[in-house]
């Protein structure tokens, strides 16, 4: 007998794209055609992305346009907040592009979105996937003083591989961020695996996350968005994702998701 699987929530998935539509808004969910999308609308879960749909960064996996962003659209905390609330959201998990070209970084911008939906939405746990904001320590202090009930931000990679595919990024100041935020809050970060590294390199990686205050993390397969991203090295099999849960429970995560389709928001909520 085959296995059954779950019909997707197509009413569901309707209702919050209509939404989404009315308020001119961003879903990472739906933008990146996300597998787990149908899943997590049903169990009223999103990731928003804010900011514009253009970065200043242009790592070589990801799928964001890097290009001069447009203006901030300063209705957009109002936006996002009565998005959440129409959907009925009981986690929400809000992230970004990297606005390098902003003085702040776009961190009052970011602060401005989370405040305003948790005025809106009070009962809603919201998750701030946030970029590193340069380290700008009034950056993170903002973000750690806003009602997030978490703070993430993702590693994504190996140190020997960091700077090949983050050119504008820093595996350092990534961990310094992390440290900073696991001060305050619940701090999550993710890795993508299959861009060349090596089992004990992310070992490696799982220990500095450890050291730097991370009780979670998410880990998930690389899958190329176009022939101008970088290639997969390796697809790994689900035995090897769960050798890989295996090794961050026993380096010392809270908690784990690890497997082909994970990414950074999957089950946010669980975590």
């Amino acid at each position: 007998m085959k296995p059954k699987v779950k019909a997707p929530a197509f009413e569901t998935i309707k209702k919050t794209l209509n939404i989404i539509d009315k308020y001119g808004i961003n879903t990472v969910c739906y933008s990146s055609k996300c597998p787990n999308l149908a899943e997590c609308f049903e169990r009223g879960t999103a990731t928003f992305m804010i900011m514009g749909s253009k970065c200043t960064r242009n790592c070589r996996f990801c799928n964001v346009t890097s290009a001069k962003p447009d203006p901030l659209d300063y209705n957009e905390p109002e936006k996002i907040a009565s998005a959440v609330k129409d959907l009925g959201l009981s986690y929400v998990v809000i992230t970004s592009v990297d606005r390098d070209d902003l003085p702040d970084y776009g961190s009052g911008h970011f602060y401005s979105v989370v405040e305003e939906t948790h005025r809106q939405n009070p009962d809603t746990k919201i998750e701030s996937l946030t970029p590193d904001f340069n380290g700008d320590i009034n950056a993170l202090n903002l973000m750690v003083s806003s009602d997030s009930y978490k703070l993430a931000h993702n590693i994504e990679t190996v140190k020997r591989l960091h700077k090949r595919l983050k050119p504008k990024s820093s595996y350092s100041l990534s961990l310094k961020v992390l440290e900073y935020y696991s001060k305050f809050k619940i701090t999550k970060s993710s890795i993508i695996v299959g861009l060349g590294e090596m089992f004990e390199e992310i070992e490696a990686t799982m220990k500095d996350l450890i050291n730097a205050g991370v009780s979670q993390l998410t880990i998930g397969q690389y899958l190329q968005p176009s022939a101008k991203h970088v290639s997969v090295k390796k697809h790994y099999t689900h035995k090897e994702f769960e050798l890989l849960k295996q090794m961050a429970v026993s380096a010392g995560f809270k908690s784990v998701v690890s497997g082909p389709l994970i990414r950074s928001s999957y089950y946010a909520d669980k975590l």
